[in-house]
């Protein structure tokens, strides 16, 4: 299959684990037309923290000197099969494997 060094692996899965850490604090605010109203200031700064991590895990992921040194072509398979390298590490029996985006 695919060797990913550590570092990317790791990055990865905390992606993995930050998404839907985001995606189940999504679903738990309340909904409304207007950004952020009816949020307490916590659950503001926990959804901007996450966003954030999400954010920053993404780049770290996607601008990996990994992806230089994979041949032309090849890529886009590694990153699927990188993408799905949770499925071979045991998660907790609560992790949200995050079908789609989250509702807003």
């Amino acid at each position: 299959m695919y060797d990913f060094p550590d570092d990317l692996r790791d990055a990865q899965l905390r992606l993995h684990r930050t998404s839907a850490a985001y995606r189940t604090l999504c679903r738990t605010l309340p909904r409304s037309v207007e950004p952020a109203s009816g949020r307490t200031e916590q659950q503001k700064a926990d959804e901007a923290r996450l966003r954030g991590e999400v954010l920053a895990l993404s780049v770290t992921v996607s601008t990996h000197p990994y992806w230089k040194t994979r041949e032309a072509g090849t890529a886009v398979d590694a990153r699927m099969a990188l993408k799905h390298i949770h499925d071979q590490d045991p998660a907790p029996a609560d992790t949200d494997r995050g079908e789609g985006p989250p509702r807003t």
